[in-house]
């Protein structure tokens, strides 16, 4: 069983990498692009939109929507660019990608934004009501 989950989580790990590279492909077409960004960022990022902690619900999310957003990622993005993307994604760790401190200023700022602007969204609606 724990030779299935290493093998498993490698295979995962292997495609997001792919992701990564077929983003920054010039033969990608946006779309492929964009959505690709979207997927490997959520994969990699430290920052979950529901927290781990709730029961079932933290790791459904996790279990479910990061397989089916890399399948779909794959399904959209052009055959000869996905294949060049898994051989360099062979050839690379995660480390030699996302170790500058730019990845982590752009993951903090992005939750910065969604959060300021639900604040700013929620706000009118918080204040009314306790007046």
């Amino acid at each position: 069983m724990q030779e299935k989950l290493k093998y498993w989580s490698g295979l995962l790990f292997q495609e997001t990498m792919a992701l990564y590279f077929a983003y920054r492909d010039p033969r990608t077409p946006w779309y492929a692009r964009v959505f690709a960004a979207y997927v490997f960022a959520r994969t990699v990022s430290p920052v979950d939109l529901i927290p781990d902690f709730i029961p079932v619900i933290g790791y459904l999310d996790d279990l479910i929507l990061t397989p089916v957003g890399i399948w779909l990622a794959i399904k959209i993005i052009p055959g000869d660019v996905l294949d060049d993307s898994r051989k360099k994604a062979k050839e690379t760790s995660l480390a030699d990608t996302t170790s500058g401190k730019w990845y982590i200023f752009l993951v903090i700022l992005l939750w910065i934004i969604f959060f300021a602007a639900l604040g700013w969204a929620l706000f009118p609606l918080i204040t009314n009501r306790f007046r």
